[in-house]
């Protein structure tokens, strides 16, 4: 029969007893306690080296813990004492390519000469890597996250011509609650490839979570970081344009992906297996394949549940899902240009020109394009935008307010405007005004001309500029140096007996003539 345990409350006062200077007989007698258990206790005591105030303010577990064992206590192990500083610098050690326990280990023999042997040294270092690293099941909220990532492993296309084989990427993703999975065959791991299979994988599930986490693939993130990671404009603008979150998971980290990683070795066994028994010629066909076999995976009942993957998302996520943007999102790419003199820039790819504010010549601007619309940028503001010019339209497009103001003027200038401004006046300074327009054999060599004649009504009033018109036509006369010269000299003033006015006005393709206005 086993010994009766004895209770912590007797050790307590066998204790005080001892250093009242009691014997161990006398303490037997007084407790009731066995001779030999009292000297056993006692040599533990001796053994413990701690003061008597400090057992005191132990409880009755953690006095257990130090007095209800039958081993010895340990004192300090030198060897151990010398190694428990070193493990952490030698366990990184490993995390270097081509570094074995072997080296790590005459590492620590050259720091710790008479330390552990090879064996034992193993022992205590695969003890340490082991502490702390447990894992904890993470609970994922309904239409919080979806984890997306490529797998290893590539699926073929053969060339059905030269029968030359060509490896394609397999792009996966996964709602972290419904675990429903999404899996589409594409050319490459590029950013115009995966924003649109993201884009894919929004509408498959009909809505957008709050976060979408990829891994530090170079199509998603700028720079990697434990911590906070910098994401590339395109997919900061995807995760904008769908009001999500871009979140990628820390570098070095493989357990935050633990779900997409274990979404690939189903692949791997429900879909992989199935597309390389037949031979796939097109990638629309391929994927037209992966559908079919997707929809039977994610049907599928799970493992100890009575439940699908499709079955849990339409009951516990879908209607958490915000809804797609009904727009699809077009990827902006991003260059530097200079401002001409002229006061446009340089889209290289088109070979075209587009104008920006007139104040900006000279300067370096940003300038953001898809296949639709031009964007530029001074800074963060945006400055100009501009619907993208393509098909046989002119080299140059222009905003009329974008033109400095004496531009702007110029700008407008043409035989119809002239005519318009002369007509606005009078009927006799619309016919002067053709007929200057007919004289030069390209119009704009009189467009000077006209621009002076009309301002010659703005500072000197209509009715002179009308009187000195008429008296050039008598002159036969169209020119702005003769119209000058007879109101400087006051000419216009002075009666003359009225002529039939010539109302014919020369023909040319660039005039449409005053009886187009009646």
């Amino acid at each position: 029969m086993p010994n009766k345990t004895i209770e912590m409350v007797t050790i307590r006062q066998l204790l005080r007893l001892y250093f009242s200077g009691k014997g161990t007989k006398s303490i037997s007698q007084t407790t009731g306690v066995a001779r030999g258990t009292v000297k056993k206790y006692l040599r533990r005591y001796v053994e413990l080296r701690l003061p008597l105030e400090d057992l005191d303010k132990l409880s009755d577990i953690q006095l257990s813990k130090l007095f209800l064992v039958n081993d010895k206590i340990l004192l300090p192990n030198k060897r151990l004492t010398e190694l428990e500083p070193l493990l952490p610098n030698l366990s990184k050690m490993l995390k270097k390519r081509g570094t074995t326990k072997a080296m790590v280990y005459e590492c620590y023999c050259k720091q710790c000469p008479d330390g552990y042997k090879s064996s034992a040294f193993i022992e205590k270092l695969n003890s340490y890597m082991n502490i702390g690293n447990c894992s904890m099941k993470m609970q994922h909220k309904a239409g919080d996250k979806l984890f997306v990532d490529y797998t290893g492993k590539k699926l073929q296309l053969v060339d059905q011509q030269t029968g030359e084989v060509k490896s394609v990427e397999v792009f996966v993703a996964i709602l972290g609650c419904s675990q429903l999975i999404f899996v589409m065959a594409v050319a490459t791991q590029k950013k115009e490839d995966f924003l649109m299979t993201c884009e894919k994988a929004l509408h498959f599930y009909g809505g957008v979570p709050l976060a979408i986490v990829p891994d530090n693939l170079k199509s998603a993130v700028t720079k990697a970081s434990r911590y906070e990671a910098v994401l590339n404009e395109h997919f900061a603008g995807f995760a904008e344009h769908y009001q999500t979150v871009g979140f990628p998971t820390r570098a070095y980290k493989p357990k935050d992906k633990a779900l997409v990683e274990g979404a690939v070795k189903i692949v791997y066994t429900s879909i992989f297996t199935k597309i390389d028994e037949q031979v796939y010629h097109h990638l629309d066909d391929m994927n037209k394949a992966i559908l079919v076999h997707l929809q039977v995976l994610n049907d599928r009942v799970l493992t100890g549940e009575n439940y699908g993957r499709q079955q849990q998302f339409n009951e516990l996520e879908k209607h958490t899902l915000k809804p797609l943007n009904p727009y699809p999102y077009e990827m902006m790419h991003t260059a530097l240009v200079t401002v001409n003199k002229y006061g446009h820039v340089l889209l290289s790819v088109d070979k075209r020109y587009y104008s920006v504010p007139y104040q900006l010549i000279g300067k370096r601007l940003k300038i953001k394009y898809s296949s639709t619309k031009v964007e530029l940028y001074d800074g963060i503001e945006a400055v100009a935008l501009h619907t993208r010019s393509s098909g046989n339209a002119g080299r140059y497009t222009t905003q009329q307010e974008h033109l400095a103001s004496n531009h702007k003027y110029l700008s407008e200038w043409n035989p119809q405007s002239f005519m318009d401004k002369a007509i606005a006046i009078d009927e006799v300074v619309a016919n002067y005004i053709a007929k200057v327009l007919a004289k030069a054999k390209y119009p704009e060599q009189s467009y000077k001309s006209c621009n002076g004649i009309l301002n010659l009504g703005k500072r000197l009033g209509n009715d002179r500029l009308i009187n000195a018109c008429k008296r050039a036509d008598s002159y036969g006369r169209y020119d702005l140096y003769i119209l000058q010269d007879i109101l400087h000299r006051n000419i216009d003033s002075i009666a003359f007996e009225q002529q039939e006015p010539n109302t014919s006005v020369p023909a040319h393709e660039n005039i449409r003539g005053q009886n187009y206005y009646q």
